[in-house]
């Protein structure tokens, strides 16, 4: 497996991805953050798109790029998303017990979709005792200290590379982070939207406020928040904030 380093190899790779309306893979694509790995040899017909938690795969179904990210990336934890049954198919054979496959939910592009004043509303609809901040240096370490809010932060690693790179909205309890929206990736014109709730603070609205939130501080900077649901949770509040729902589709979730 070969990790793409030129702007002529991510070119060649971009055709694999085509029309794949995913915003990791253009981040990856854009050598923004992330990578691209290919099949060895010369013209590859296979390629990886690899940022955090994630991994897409397109092109032509390669058991040898399977097995290499899977020994690589896969030993902890990952989502694979193939590009096509071949590729689930691979996965399975390869991963055997270590694969397991999931449906996700991915949501339409829509830039111009948003109601502008609900969206303001529903910033505007947390609980007394709650407060929106953006996050700052100090609420980004804050997020790193926990689990459950990591994944807010976790793609960049320093706040410098945060502030450059990425936005987000925290929900504070006082001084306790209780809930956060933010760019788990960063591409041209863009995030990829990530949404934590602390749990005991769950069921409160205060995802929806801070998601709101985020999403006006995107216009307003004009970039465009890409959301993909984990589960139907997650598509029902995209659904709320103003997006349309687009289709299901199969992962697997790989561990060692």
């Amino acid at each position: 497996m070969n990790k793409v380093e030129n702007k002529s190899g991510l070119k060649e790779a971009a055709i694999l991805f085509e029309g794949w309306q995913e915003g990791i893979i253009w981040s990856c694509l854009q050598g923004i953050m992330g990578e691209i790995c290919v099949e060895e040899g010369e013209n590859p017909e296979s390629a990886a798109a690899h940022l955090g938690d994630f991994c897409f795969l397109a092109g032509e179904p390669d058991r040898e790029l399977v097995e290499d990210i899977y020994r690589k990336w896969g030993q902890k934890f990952l989502i694979a998303v193939p590009q096509n049954e071949g590729w689930g198919r691979l996965i399975e054979e390869v991963c055997g017990n270590g694969a397991e496959q999931i449906t996700r939910h991915a949501i339409k592009k829509e830039p111009d979709v948003f109601d502008l004043e609900k969206l303001r509303n529903a910033a505007a609809s947390l609980p007394e005792g709650f407060t929106l901040q953006i996050i700052d240096k100090e609420i980004y370490s804050l997020c790193q200290r926990e689990e459950w809010s990591r994944d807010l932060v976790s793609q960049y690693p320093d706040y410098e590379s945060y502030s450059r790179l990425g936005t987000g909205v925290a929900v504070m309890a006082g001084r306790e982070l209780a809930a956060g929206a933010s760019s788990y990736a960063t591409f041209q014109d863009g995030i990829e939207v990530e949404v934590d709730t602390k749990r005991k603070y769950r069921r409160q609205g205060l995802a929806y406020a801070c998601s709101a939130k985020l999403i006006l501080e995107c216009l307003e900077k004009n970039i465009y928040p890409c959301w993909d649901a984990h589960n139907r949770s997650s598509a029902a509040l995209a659904e709320k904030l103003g997006y349309h729902y687009d289709r299901e589709y199969s992962a697997y979730i790989l561990r060692a």
